[in-house]
C-alpha cells in the first residue's frame, strides 16, 4: 500500500518518472510531495524538495520512458506561480526555472494556518495572510465557498495583494465543508439537509479570528460568489452580529425556486429538490431570501453584484434580495452589469471596476473614520 488517506490527508495525484513515483497529497489543505522508489526489498520514500510549507504544488510533466526529470508548478498566497525543475533521486533538490511576476510587495507579510472548532466539534482549517507583526486587531477579509467539491487552497492573487494586503489588511481563506479539502467525505458532509454545516464552519472561523485578536466583528468583512453567495446570504441572516460588511457576487439566495431558473435544476444533487416534500423544509430553513426579517439583530452593510447575462445563477436572486432588504429597512447596495455572464464582467476594464468597487466598499466600512 503506497497511500492510505486519513483525517488530515487526501490524495492529489501521482506521476511516474523512469525509476520513481511522485506522489502528490494534500495534508491539511497544503501540498506535500513524496518520492517513492521501488526496490528488491520493497518501496522507500522521502519528501520531495522544492515545495515550501503552506503552498500548492502540482506535477506539470515527467518523461517516464526516458528519464527521472520532472517539472512542478508551485504557488502560494505570497509566491507567484513558479516552475521548478528537478531530477528524482538527485541530491540537489532541483531549481526554479521560471517565476511569474511579483505583482505586490510581500515584505513584512506572513502566512499562518489555524483551526476553528465548528458547532459539531469538527476542526475547520483556515489560512491567515497579512502583517507578520500585527499590532492588534485590524481590517480583515474572510473568503469562503463550501460546495461542489471546490477546495480553497493557497494561491497567488495579484488583486487581493494590491487591493487589500498592500493597504495593511488581513486576508483569510476558510476551508469549510462542502469543498474537497479533505477528500470526498468533506464534500458529502455538507450535502442536502447538512448544508448548514458549511454555514456553521464559516461562522466558527469568524469567531476564532475574533478570539485570536486578528480582528473584531466591526472590522471583519466577508466575500463569496455563486454558491459562496449563498454562504454570504446565510451569514447575513444567521449570524449578522459577527461581521462588519458582506459582499456577495452573482449569489444564489432563493432556495425554493433555484431549480426553476437557468442551470438551477442541475444543482438538486447538491442542495436537494424544492419540489420534494422531504427536501423542502431544510431548503426553506437555509434560504437567505426567506430568512430575511425586519426584527432581530441589525444586518451589516451588504453589497450585491450580479450580471444581466448570467446564464448560471439568475440575476433575479440578487434583485429580489435587494428589493426585500430595502423593504425591510436594511442597508444594501446593488450593482448589475449588463454583460459578463457568471463571471460578472465582459473585459479587464469591467473586472477592474468591480474589484475596485468591492475593495473600496469593504475598506470604507471596516476601517475607522478619522
Amino acid at each position: 500500500v503506497l497511500f492510505t488517506p486519513d483525517a488530515h490527508t487526501a490524495l492529489g495525484g501521482h506521476s511516474w518518472t523512469r525509476n520513481h513515483l511522485l506522489l502528490t497529497t494534500r495534508a491539511d489543505v497544503s501540498s506535500r510531495l513524496e518520492l517513492l522508489t521501488p526496490g528488491p526489498d520493497g518501496w522507500t520514500r522521502a519528501p520531495l524538495a522544492g515545495v515550501p510549507p503552506l503552498s500548492t504544488a502540482s506535477v506539470v510533466c515527467t518523461d517516464p520512458d526516458e528519464s527521472d526529470e520532472y517539472f512542478l508548478n508551485v504557488t502560494g498566497f505570497l509566491q507567484p506561480s513558479t516552475l521548478h525543475r528537478g531530477t528524482a533521486g538527485a541530491a540537489d533538490g532541483g531549481e526554479g526555472v521560471k517565476r511569474g511576476p511579483a505583482l505586490f510587495d510581500t515584505a513584512g507579510m506572513a502566512v499562518s494556518q489555524y483551526f476553528a472548532t465548528s458547532a459539531d466539534g469538527t476542526r475547520v482549517p483556515y489560512f491567515v495572510v497579512g502583517p507578520e507583526d500585527r499590532p492588534g486587531p485590524g481590517p480583515t477579509l474572510l473568503y469562503g465557498y463550501g460546495g461542489f467539491e471546490i477546495s480553497m487552497v493557497p494561491q497567488y492573487s495579484a488583486v487581493t495583494g494590491r487591493a487589500w494586503l498592500a493597504r495593511g489588511g488581513t486576508y483569510v481563506v476558510a476551508g469549510i465543508r462542502g469543498g474537497r479539502e479533505y477528500g470526498p467525505a468533506w464534500h458529502q458532509a455538507a450535502l442536502g439537509a447538512n448544508r448548514v454545516r458549511a454555514f456553521e464552519d464559516f461562522a466558527a472561523v469568524a469567531r476564532d479570528l475574533t478570539a485570536r485578536g486578528v480582528t473584531t466583528p466591526a472590522q471583519l468583512g466577508i466575500e463569496g460568489g455563486s454558491n459562496g453567495g449563498l454562504l454570504m446570504g446565510a451569514m447575513l441572516t444567521r449570524d449578522p452580529e459577527l461581521f462588519g460588511a458582506v459582499v456577495a457576487h452573482v449569489p444564489l439566495l432563493d432556495m425554493l425556486r433555484f431549480h426553476k431558473l437557468l442551470a438551477g435544476a442541475s444543482w438538486t444533487a447538491e442542495y436537494g429538490d424544492p419540489d420534494d416534500p422531504a427536501d423542502r423544509p431544510h431548503l426553506e430553513r437555509i434560504s437567505p431570501y426567506h430568512r430575511m426579517r425586519a426584527d432581530g439583530p441589525a444586518y451589516p452593510p451588504l453589497l450585491l453584484l450580479t450580471s444581466t447575462r448570467d446564464d448560471r445563477v439568475h440575476p433575479g436572486h440578487a434583485r429580489k434580495a435587494a428589493a426585500r432588504l430595502r423593504e425591510l429597512g436594511h442597508p444594501v447596495l446593488f450593482h448589475e452589469h449588463l454583460g459578463g455572464g457568471h463571471g460578472g464582467a465582459t473585459d479587464h476594464r469591467q473586472t477592474a471596476f468591480n474589484e475596485a468597487l468591492v475593495h473600496t466598499f469593504l475598506w470604507e466600512r471596516l476601517t475607522p473614520r478619522r
